[in-house]
């Protein structure tokens, strides 16, 4: 299960997708929006995809995966639009034979996901609005340098 989705994600069902008899370890992971961020309190997240190509690099971390740790059985959805404090962005799963290879594949997944897949994230406070990572942006946190002529 590999998706891109604008509505609630069924964490069980991503769970559930890697259920597998041979698994002594089923890891779960689940990003959720925190009503806190920057020092500022947050509203809301929205997110934005390129869900193909979002998916497609979904499946080279399920690649990688494999190919590091032998796991075959992982899940990955993320989901776009807006996502309100408490609801979850993303949700990987992952299952394997040991409880070690399946927690260091979890974490694995995330940290990678969160720096190839095309998905942006726009943090609305009070206030104000950022996306969150977009090159040239300055940072909210950070003073504005002086114009110099």
């Amino acid at each position: 299960m590999f998706e891109v989705v604008d509505h609630v994600i069924d964490e069980r069902a991503v769970a559930g997708a890697v259920a597998d008899p041979g698994a002594g370890a089923v890891c779960a992971f689940s990003g959720v929006v925190r009503d806190h961020s920057r020092g500022k309190r947050v509203l809301y997240l929205e997110y934005e995809a390129y869900p193909a190509m979002a998916v497609k690099q979904m499946r080279r971390i399920a690649d990688e995966i494999k190919e590091r740790w032998g796991i075959t059985r992982v899940a990955i959805v993320h989901r776009t639009g807006r996502l309100n404090v408490g609801e979850a962005s993303v949700c990987i799963a992952v299952a394997s034979a040991h409880r070690a290879e399946a927690f260091e594949a979890c974490r694995y997944a995330i940290d990678r996901l969160k720096t190839i897949l095309p998905v942006w994230k726009k943090e609305v406070w009070e206030g104000g609005e950022y996306w969150v990572g977009w090159e040239g942006t300055p940072d909210p946190a950070e003073p504005i340098p002086a114009l110099r002529g």
